[in-house]
C-alpha cells in the first residue's frame, strides 16, 4: 500500500520509527516531513498530507503532532479526508471498518511506539465494511445528503 506520513516537531521521532515499521512490512511510505526537531506549525504538514491523500499520491495516511488533534482537524478540513485520532488499536480498526478513514492521527506525545505501530497495522489492514456505513459516509462526503433524524 502507498502512504503518506506527516508530523510537527513533537512527533519526528514517532514518525521515523513508523516510516521504518512500515516499509519494513512492505508499504512504500512517502514522508513529507518535517525531517527535524525544530518548531514548525502542524497545519503545515496536515494540509500537505491531506493534499496528498486528495490528489490520490497515496491510499492513507498517518498524522501526528503532539497531541494528534491539531494536525486532525486540519487534514479535516479537506473534504476528502476522513481522519481518525486514536490511541488504541481497536479504536484504529473501526475508524476504517465503519468511518472508512483515510487518515490516521495520533499524539507522539501521548502514544508509545508501540501501541503507533500496532494501531497503524491494524488501521491498514482493515477494509471498509460498507453497507449500513455507506449511506453515512455519504452524508459526510455530501452534507446536502444529510437530513433530520427519522
Amino acid at each position: 500500500m502507498r502512504i503518506v506520513i506527516a508530523s510537527d516537531h513533537a512527533a519526528v521521532e514517532l514518525k521515523a520509527a513508523l516510516v521504518d515499521h512500515l516499509r519494513g512490512a512492505g508499504h512504500e511510505v512517502d514522508d513529507l516531513g518535517p525531517d527535524g526537531v525544530d518548531s514548525v506549525d502542524y497545519p503545515d504538514y496536515g494540509y500537505k498530507l491531506a493534499d496528498a491523500i486528495a490528489a490520490g499520491a497515496a491510499e492513507r495516511g498517518i498524522a501526528l503532532c503532539g497531541s494528534g488533534i491539531g494536525i486532525s482537524i486540519s487534514i479535516n478540513r479537506h473534504p476528502a479526508c476522513r481522519c481518525a485520532l486514536v490511541s488504541e488499536p481497536l479504536s484504529a480498526r473501526l475508524a476504517r471498518e465503519h468511518n472508512d478513514a483515510n487518515v490516521l492521527a495520533m499524539g507522539g506525545r501521548l502514544i508509545g511506539i508501540e501501541m503507533a505501530k500496532a494501531c497503524a497495522d491494524a488501521f491498514l489492514s482493515t477494509a471498509f465494511g460498507g453497507g449500513r456505513h455507506q449511506r453515512r459516509i455519504d452524508k459526510l462526503t455530501h452534507p446536502s445528503f444529510a437530513r433530520e433524524p427519522a
